[in-house]
């Protein structure tokens, strides 16, 4: 089960929705009785004339929590309630300690109006999912909570390299926010239904493995079925069903279903008992509440059944294996910037097997994969390695699940390079090039299946466009101009494509009027394409926030508001595309060494896909991010 989970204990969880109003809470008395308890240590400890800070021994209202949550976003100049560094950021703020971890890991200050004083609630795991704020509080020390609020009042924002009391340095003795964040993750599907239940049907099906595997991977194009292997809790079967397979934005959405209170406290009973995470799989926990433990169930009394598999499965045998990978790319082509190329992987299992069998098999081409990170399912063991294999074995749980993850490098070079470049010949007219490589160097049994690429425009209104591709075919929109270089059905194999797209753009003239309700210094920020300045006030900040929230969610696809591209600060395309045949990376599953003790005869499906992670082609001939590489 890991660190993560086992050192964890939550005093509290809260669900608050868009309308700043708390839908659900949750309070572990029996964890909230250990934190009391040690409150009252450290204040004997401390004695009365050294404890100068605030240790709030009770957990807050739902009311106080609204009331501080609403504060915070005035405080901390975000509509979303992260802690963004600004120029207003103040001591006593998380923007004043760190941004970027302080954006997911918060504090709120509770006052206490009959009492006059004000209590710091700290650490807060916060997840936004759908329109639903999830407020996850775990148990730690009182000294963990007293050495943040000394950060919170240093003289200086930030963390200094080499100073003794760092957030970062509180969060490595912490695995329970690690857990905590588990849970957000884990209530947060459960209330927008962002799960996907797969059922494997008695007869073989047509869809194989990929159909089976929908969910784990991510393939949107398949349908997964409806119904899961144990049938959900009554009250969350219509809500959760209409969800399968569908992707959440994380921005805040008006007309999301409302929280299934019935299926949430059945969630949180038997997953975390008295706080205590023990099972944040969806799946175990429904088919534990639909078939029980009967009789039937206990497996031989020679062998010890893993948490991971709370009852046996019973039905046709068979193994399932997909291997999934995600190209993440930055191309520059600059001779002062290396452009970026590498692979994100993971081996998706399914094993159908009754009883409590181990599962072994060799994964071939770990010489050749040039793996940097490799992670592995706790259900696995990993007995033996060699130049190029490396023996798996593991006692496979119920359903889905991903038996290995890994980062890699690609070997083979990329499968899409060239070069994009924009250069505006006017404040509203711009002439591009494209020159592009498709799959030069990959040989079949590789086949790329589609290839698009996007360049989008999200503050510019397209008026007109010209161009005429080498290859495929053209489609705009009011902020994009999609190139389709390969379309879907027409796939390429066994050889590489040149592809060329010259052409001009034309947006219509920036607009500095129609934002009434914000002030001139407000407007003159958002008309500045690249001006790096802050507005001048804090609630000038959350104004400029909320009314691009608003356009954005209105008008243009679901962008991420902190992000840089928001902004219009850098430009850039988009690559999208999928392959399939073979892992980038060089890592196979033969079916043929797939070993079961004991023996059975379980069919054993193998496959693998290739898809578009952040494939991104900066203009040459414009500003691009990029991180700086140290000296050796």
């Amino acid at each position: 089960m890991g660190t993560a989970m086992t050192g964890c204990s939550i005093r509290a969880l809260w669900i608050l929705n868009s309308q700043d109003a708390v839908v659900f809470s949750r309070r572990f008395s029996v964890v909230e009785r250990r934190w009391r308890l040690a409150c009252k240590r450290d204040n004997e400890s401390s004695g009365p004339e050294n404890f100068k800070y605030s240790l709030l021994p009770v957990l807050p209202t739902d009311l106080e929590i609204v009331d501080a949550f609403v504060e915070r976003k005035k405080r901390e100049g975000s509509a979303r309630g992260f802690g963004v560094r600004v120029s207003q950021s103040v001591k006593g703020s998380d923007s004043w300690v760190d941004d970027p971890v302080t954006r997911h890991i918060i504090s709120l200050h509770i006052n206490k109006d009959e009492q006059g004083e004000s209590y710091l609630l700290w650490p807060l795991i916060l997840h936004v999912k759908g329109h639903y704020y999830i407020l996850v509080l775990p148990l730690v020390e009182p000294s963990h909570l007293k050495a943040y609020e000394r950060m919170c009042k240093k003289s200086d924002c930030g963390t200094s390299v080499g100073e003794e009391e760092s957030l970062s340095s509180i969060l490595l003795d912490l695995p329970c926010i690690t857990g905590s964040f588990m849970v957000a993750h884990a209530v947060g599907d459960v209330i927008t239904g962002d799960f996907v239940e797969v059922v494997v049907s008695a007869s073989p099906s047509g869809g194989g493995l990929l159909d089976s595997l929908t969910g784990s991977i991510g393939i949107s194009s398949i349908s997964a079925r409806s119904k899961p292997v144990a049938a959900p809790v009554a009250t969350s079967t219509s809500s959760g069903a209409a969800a399968i397979g569908s992707v959440a934005s994380d921005a805040p959405k008006s007309g999301s279903r409302p929280v299934d209170k019935d299926a949430l406290l059945t969630f949180i009973s038997c997953s975390m008992p008295f706080g205590t995470p023990l099972d944040l799989n969806f799946s175990n926990i429904s088919a534990i509440k639909v078939n029980g433990f009967s009789s039937a169930d206990f497996p031989p009394p020679d062998l010890k059944q893993p948490a991971w598999k709370p009852f046996l499965y019973k039905g046709r045998q068979r193994i399932m294996f997909t291997i999934h990978e995600m190209v993440y790319a930055a191309m520059y082509d600059r001779d002062d910037i290396p452009d970026i190329l590498s692979i994100s992987g993971q081996v998706n299992c399914r094993a159908e097997l009754e009883g409590l069998p181990d599962v072994s098999f060799p994964l071939v081409g770990m010489n050749t994969a040039k793996i940097e990170v490799l992670s592995f399912h706790h259900c696995a063991q990993i007995p033996e390695q060699g130049a190029d294999k490396q023996s798996v074995m593991f006692s496979p749980p119920l359903g889905n699940f991903v038996l290995m993850r890994y980062q890699a490098l690609c070997g083979s070079g990329p499968p899409i390079k060239g070069f994009y470049q924009l250069s505006m010949v006017s404040e509203d007219e711009g002439a591009f090039l494209f020159k592009l490589r498709l799959m030069e160097g990959y040989n079949a049994p590789l086949t790329m299946e589609f290839c698009t690429l996007t360049m989008p425009f999200p503050r510019r209104k397209i008026v007109s466009f010209n161009g005429n591709p080498s290859i495929g075919t053209i489609s705009t929109t009011e902020h994009t101009v999609e190139w389709k270089i390969i379309i879907a059905g027409r796939g390429v194999t066994g050889k590489s494509i040149e592809a060329t797209f010259p052409g001009t753009i034309t947006f219509a003239p920036r607009q500095t009027q129609g934002l009434p309700y914000l002030s001139r210094s407000v407007q003159v920020s958002i008309a500045e394409e690249d001006s790096d300045n802050e507005p001048e006030s804090s609630t000038n900040m959350v104004n400029v926030e909320e009314f691009l929230m608003e356009k954005m969610n209105k008008d243009l696809p679901s962008v991420d508001l902190e992000e840089s591209f928001c902004w219009q600060a850098y430009n850039y395309a988009k690559v999208s595309f999928k392959i399939v045949g073979a892992a980038l990376s060089g890592i196979s599953i033969d079916p043929k060494s797939v070993r079961i003790y004991p023996a059975v005869k379980a069919p054993v499906e193998f496959s693998t896909q290739v898809s578009s992670g952040d494939y991104i082609l900066w203009n040459t001939l414009g500003k691009c991010p990029v991180a700086a590489l140290p000296k050796g």
